[in-house]
């Protein structure tokens, strides 16, 4: 596979270019039969006045309202072929590019739909006026060659002309250049705020902390105004003056092919003829100008989208891997967080058989869900490795590993939709036993009957229906979906009472049972009675590590820390640069 077919957007301009000399010929067409309106008039004026052939005049009118018809029709195909273009573009990079944000995350890139809007933007370009204009613009010296051959006066207004409003051009992307992107970058801030705000619209509202984040957003959009408005108001003048030159220049040629039919060097048709042409000539640069917004948008968007492929580098094509029976072991794992000096995590160590079930223990910010990020293969290791049945977990495809694996965040999210689709992770098409077998597994099925609908519940935007225990057992239920080799519980019982962690506590048993290896994040010792080794974490550094009975024998003497009280973590989701990559 060479390098642009590994790069989405590469491949699809690949695949774009393609479709350029097929739209260059219909502009070529469209552009010749432009020339249809002034060689009529050259006509009628020429010969038809001239002669008195009505015959003559009807056969040329009906002749040039055939030719305009075509161009019409192509001009139509034109645009068609524009937004199917446009369309195809989105409908192929628009999912290659959530997959690729949601990895830029893992990376430390900002998550977000920013790359969506991108491609909107690029999209609104291809099918707007300002493709168009650049799509006619190398017709331009064409028409003033005509011009020319018409008569060299003219020809020298209209090349004067054309030189002028491709220098105003110039001087519109030379002042709107800096406002436009600070006005971007402004934007995207202010909406990247907007989503974070909306994501804990529970946490502003509750500690009444709306109306500062208020202040703040509208410090930062009036930003974004501002700079919209200055260029806004200079592309507004820069546009202004051009159509007031367009029209001075065509009245100016119109003036001087008067004059040169007074002097006797000119038909009388040939001033109006030449008037139209220069309009043809110069529409494409006033065009542009008027687009100049749209089009700057999208050349900002193209850039920011090639950036983010460069930043996160694809994923290369792997063959299929068996499934794993598993087997998990982290070797001298080590994790650095961008801007601390100290390791996340420092050398942890250990080998988890099939059938095993093990408890990680230890305070705040020893690494806790930093250790299970990294297992579940969302967070690549400074140094050292994590392997599901030998293979590097980073390494492993998504796609291929995502059946065998399942994972419980200390903040649960759930999707839009049905309790069915949340526990069949979404698949289209789910196997209905699997369902319930992962619901009766979770010790949830009952409460899942109780509900409206049951399975077909409707559950809201990330489970608003729901209560937090609700959501956390569902939750548990889509870890436990397929009877995955490997289960990875961060602090599973937050929000569960006392049925929940009864019911928690059998589902690992089961785990086990069937041959799946558990990792459990815990704080309190009950749910630990399942798991057969602890690993105590302490500042990042493995301070134990062996059989539970064992390790908890040496701990009793300790007096644990505080720290180890259950707690309600924010924002589980956030990248390495977040502050939650200590836990």
């Amino acid at each position: 596979m060479t390098n642009d077919d590994a790069n989405p957007l590469r491949a699809a301009l690949k695949h774009v270019r393609r479709a350029i000399p097929l739209v260059m010929i219909f502009s070529c067409f469209i552009n010749l039969l432009v020339l249809t309106s002034p060689i009529y008039m050259l006509q009628v004026f020429t010969r038809v006045l001239s002669s008195g052939a009505v015959e003559t005049l009807i056969f040329m009118t009906v002749i040039a309202g055939v030719a305009v018809a075509v161009m019409g029709a192509l001009e139509m195909v034109r645009s068609k072929l524009l937004g199917r273009i446009s369309r195809w573009l989105e409908q192929t990079l628009a999912p290659e590019l959530i997959q690729i944000s949601m990895r830029g995350a893992l990376y430390g890139s900002s998550p977000g739909a920013q790359p969506l809007r991108d491609l909107q933007s690029i999209r609104n370009f291809l099918g707007g006026q300002g493709i168009k204009a650049l799509l006619d613009f190398p017709w331009m010296p064409i028409f003033l060659a005509v011009i020319w051959l018409m008569h060299p006066l003219l020809g020298i207004i209209a090349v004067v002309a054309a030189v002028v409003l491709f220098c105003i051009a110039i001087l519109n992307e030379y002042v709107s250049r800096r406002p436009l992107r600070a006005a971007g970058a402004a934007s995207i801030a202010a909406t990247q705020r907007v989503e974070t705000a909306t994501r804990n619209a529970e946490v502003l509202h509750s500690m009444g902390m709306l109306p500062g984040f208020l202040t703040g957003w509208s410090r930062q959009n009036e930003k974004a105004l501002d700079e919209n408005l200055v260029a806004g108001d200079r592309n507004a003048t820069v546009s202004g003056f051009s159509k007031f030159f367009r029209v001075f220049v065509q009245m100016l040629i119109l003036g001087a092919g008067a004059y040169l039919v007074l002097q006797g060097e000119m038909a009388p048709g040939g001033m109006i003829a030449g008037s139209i042409l220069l309009g043809r000539a110069l529409a494409p640069v006033d065009q542009m100008i008027g687009a100049w917004r749209q089009l700057v948008m999208a050349r900002d968007a193209w850039a920011r989208l090639k950036l983010l492929l460069e930043r996160v580098p694809p994923k290369k094509e792997t063959m299929p891997l068996p499934a794993p029976t598993g087997q998990l072991s982290c070797e001298r794992v080590i994790f650095m967080q961008r801007g601390r000096e100290q390791p996340v995590l420092a050398g942890v160590n250990f080998v988890l058989e099939p059938g095993e079930a093990m408890g990680v223990i230890g305070p705040s910010a020893s690494g806790k869900t930093t250790l299970c990020k990294i297992i579940m293969g969302t967070w690549q290791p400074t140094r050292g490795n994590a392997r599901l049945d030998g293979a590097d977990m980073f390494e492993w495809p998504a796609d291929q590993l995502g059946p065998f694996v399942g994972y419980l965040p200390q903040d649960v999210e759930l999707f839009s939709g049905t309790v069915r689709d949340n526990i069949a992770r979404l698949y289209p098409d789910p196997d209905p036993e699997a369902v319930f077998e992962a619901a009766i597994t979770a010790g949830v099925h009952e409460l899942i009957l109780h509900l409206p609908q049951g399975y077909e519940t409707e559950i809201g935007e990330g489970g608003s229906f729901l209560s937090g225990g609700q959501r956390q057992r569902i939750g548990l239920a889509r870890a436990l979906y397929g009877k995955p080799k490997l289960v990875v519980l961060d602090e599973p019982n937050a929000s569960l009472d006392g049925e929940g962690e009864a019911a928690l506590v059998k589902a690992i048993e089961k785990i086990k049972a069937w041959g799946g290896s558990v990792v459990l994040v815990a704080h309190q010792p009950s749910i630990l009675k399942p798991v057969d080794k602890l690993l105590v974490l302490r500042n990042g550094v493995m301070e134990m590590f062996g059989p539970r009975d064992e390790v908890l024998g040496k701990l009793r003497p300790v007096k644990l820390p505080a720290e180890n009280r259950p707690r309600v973590v924010s924002n589980q989701s956030a990248p390495p640069t977040a502050g939650a990559a200590g836990e």
